[in-house]
């Protein structure tokens, strides 16, 4: 006979991409409690003492994600042997993993807590520190792209970063809107296009 008040055991580490996937789809104040232990299967104790609180189990679900469902941003930065390429395969990646019908749609780390209550705040600022840290890494990669001689040295990162980031950004927000592969990939096409223009150096 098992001892009453036993905490009912369970995978943690599938009850927590159970979890992600809730996040993922119903944003983090779209998501009750209550929908997150009917989709973990456990009961409300079980999730407290195993995450500690809600927004504890959100962080770590996004943690879960960038190393799963989000990498295939780091990956093209770091795969591809120019920045131009980088920069193109990082756009569509991320487009054909936006529009996989086998999980929601677009990024968890742009549509989950855009606006947040005052009380959630933290988890807004956490996400968006998230996608802060994306511009600085792909400007890095920009950088690295002069070093190497793969753009011009007075290539404005910063300004390039921001651009494709904000691009990206957009093709995330349209993809949970409904739109199509194929719209998608025209936009990342267009904003391809203009890669000539943005990285020739600017007049003082």
């Amino acid at each position: 006979m098992a001892e009453r008040g036993r905490p009912r055991s369970f995978d943690r580490d599938a009850a927590l991409r159970r979890a992600m996937q809730v996040f993922w789809e119903r944003g983090y104040e779209g998501t009750s409690v209550s929908d997150l232990t009917s989709a973990m299967g456990i009961n409300s104790p079980s999730l407290y003492a195993a995450f500690g609180c809600k927004e504890a189990l959100f962080r770590e679900a996004v943690k879960l994600y960038e190393s799963t469902e989000g990498t295939a941003t780091g990956l093209a930065l770091t795969d591809q042997p120019t920045a131009r390429a980088a920069v193109e395969a990082m756009l569509r990646n991320n487009v054909d993993a936006y529009s996989d019908p086998r999980t929601p749609s677009g990024c968890m780390v742009v549509l989950a807590a855009m606006t947040c209550t005052a009380e959630n705040e933290g988890v807004r600022e956490f996400l968006a520190g998230i996608r802060r840290g994306s511009i600085q890494t792909l400007q890095r990669r920009l950088k690295r792209g002069i070093a190497e001689g793969d753009l011009p040295a007075g290539t404005d990162t910063g300004a390039v970063a921001a651009f494709y980031m904000t691009v990206l950004q957009g093709l995330s927000i349209q993809a949970r809107d409904g739109a199509s592969r194929r719209a998608l990939r025209i936009v990342a096409d267009s904003a391809m296009a203009a890669w000539d223009s943005l990285i020739a150096p600017r007049p003082r």
